[in-house]
């Protein structure tokens, strides 16, 4: 089943070789991503509900899982 799993996901990652290989494109999308992490950050600090907290420590996760997009393109 992890086979079938990975088999689209190598199907997407080489549409995306061109947009990680321009450097240009490539910063503007990390400054942007770092951008979010810093504003999720902010709210997670400043939430007393449990429930915005996880909501927010999961947004940080699933924008730093973006950062290294480029990685795994690359390996593919």
């Amino acid at each position: 089943m992890a086979q079938t799993d990975t088999q689209p996901a190598k199907a997407f990652l080489s549409k995306l070789k061109g947009f990680v290989s321009n450097n240009n494109q490539w910063q503007g999308f990390v400054e942007a991503l770092d951008y979010e992490i810093e504003m999720q950050r902010t709210k997670l600090e400043q939430s007393v509900d449990p429930i915005e907290m996880y909501q927010a420590q999961g947004a940080i996760h699933a924008l730093r899982k973006l950062k290294y997009l480029r990685d795994q393109v690359n390996v593919e």
